[in-house]
């Protein structure tokens, strides 16, 4: 179908998924479908990027409404593989990002990239778009994907697109859909934590030290219960450390709360 669509002239745009979708993904779709002519949504909760003991099997899926929501949002066209379609009997290839997935949450995830990189990798080859986009909220994942994008020669432009947020901060998220009122109050910690960060930052401090020494005070006063896995602050595009907060430092947590892995990020200069 793909070359169906380039043999007539049109362009392609791609948002891949994992559905249960919410308003953020359906902002990408919007995007897409101003760059593009065609906009495929694939959605593909995809095994090989989920540790042994992570949430694959109780991961949210709701694709009937997945379908209406991308109608409704300028998708054209909607990918359902099978995991066996994705990944053949005897399956051996994978795609990896070396540098730029061995901090943040491939500290965390070893696993995590090589599962993301391949299943996109595949995305690519499958529905040949001129266009993809992705969402800052999971911004090392996009930092990791337009690496992959770049070095193996996909000519394909792609594009970052914001977070979208609820009215009160919390970043959208299909795993959302596991807490009730009270545990999402909860969860409001993260951008809590992130906020209170910029803050600082436009006072003029610029230690990361202080800042997270402050940000770590924010969640656990949010939320008594919650398990930090990591606070850092990396320069966007290469994810290296920085000592001191500059402009393009990103700031992003990964926050364990009721037993649900969150993770969020803002710039702060």
């Amino acid at each position: 179908m793909a070359r169906q669509i380039t043999g007539e002239g049109k362009t392609i745009g791609l948002v891949p998924t994992m559905g249960s979708l919410h308003e953020g993904h359906l902002s990408l779709i919007r995007r897409a479908a101003q760059k593009a002519d065609v906009v495929i949504v694939s959605i593909f909760v995809n095994p090989t990027q989920f540790a042994p003991g992570e949430d694959f099997s109780s991961y949210p899926r709701n694709e009937k409404n997945d379908i209406e929501k991308i109608r409704l949002s300028g998708g054209d066209i909607v990918f359902i593989p099978k995991a066996i379609d994705i990944y053949p009997d005897d399956y051996q290839t994978y795609v990896t990002v070396e540098e730029l997935t061995r901090t943040l949450e491939g500290t965390s995830r070893p696993t995590h990239f090589r599962g993301v990189t391949t299943v996109v990798t595949k995305l690519y080859n499958i529905c040949r778009p001129d266009v993809v986009v992705f969402g800052m909220k999971d911004f090392q994942q996009a930092v990791v994907l337009r690496q992959m994008t770049t070095d193996l020669g996909y000519p394909i432009k792609f594009i970052i697109a914001p977070t979208v947020r609820e009215p009160e901060g919390f970043a959208m998220s299909s795993r959302n859909a596991f807490f009730d009122n009270e545990q999402r109050s909860d969860a409001l910690c993260l951008y809590y934590a992130l906020r209170s960060a910029r803050d600082m930052v436009k006072a003029g401090i610029t230690s990361p030290e202080k800042i997270e020494k402050e940000m770590r005070a924010v969640i656990k006063a949010t939320c008594s219960t919650a398990g930090i896995d990591y606070i850092a602050f990396n320069e966007f595009s290469t994810l290296r450390p920085v000592k001191k907060i500059a402009k393009g430092t990103i700031c992003s947590l990964a926050v364990i709360i009721h037993g649900v892995r969150l993770i969020d990020n803002m710039k702060l200069m």
